[in-house]
């Protein structure tokens, strides 16, 4: 499996969703969709979602889930990528070039009125329950890597500073501070 197949498996999850929206049911059915594949396969998928997670560890994107959830943990980060990468290819590489772009997702606007936190923690486990489900086995503990790059010292400030964040991230702030 290679990216441009892993991000097809997402629209085909995607398409199959009861709604597309629902980072939830995307990812049980790419779960089902990647149980499919051979072993390798899945092996190799896990290390491409992770390597969309590196891809999306950056401060701008980071303050803009912790003023979207009301505050963002490192574990509530990864959830909130994990949201993201259901969202599917354009929007994910749109959102990781502009996190500002984020306040032009209609999903967006919609949890920002309802004070829905966006994340989603099953699409971490997307490839080990694939394998586990194709194989009976555990996914191989050494079967992907992850080295997160550094953070943007600019973004070192306290994400609950509004000014800052409403300078930097003026859409979204308009949605979530008013």
């Amino acid at each position: 499996m290679d990216l441009e197949q892993f991000w097809n498996l997402v629209e085909q999850a995607r398409g199959r969703a009861t709604d597309a929206t629902d980072a939830e049911d995307v990812a049980g059915q790419a779960t089902a969709l990647l149980a499919a594949h051979e072993p390798q396969q899945i092996i190799d998928a896990q290390q491409i979602l992770w390597d969309l997670m590196a891809a999306s560890y950056q401060a701008p994107l980071w303050a803009a889930a912790y003023l979207i959830n009301g505050g963002c943990s490192d574990d509530g980060f990864d959830y909130f990528r994990g949201w993201l990468i259901t969202q599917g290819r354009t929007v994910f590489e749109q959102v990781i070039a502009d996190a500002d772009q984020l306040a032009d997702l209609p999903v967006v606007r919609a949890v920002a009125a309802e004070g829905i936190d966006l994340e989603n923690e099953q699409t971490l486990s997307i490839a080990w329950d694939a394998y586990k489900a194709a194989t009976g086995d555990e996914l191989p503990g050494d079967a992907f890597t992850i080295d997160y790059p550094a953070l943007d010292p600019a973004w070192s400030f306290d994400f609950e500073d509004d000014s800052k964040i409403a300078a930097r991230l003026p859409r979204i702030a308009a949605l979530y501070l008013g």
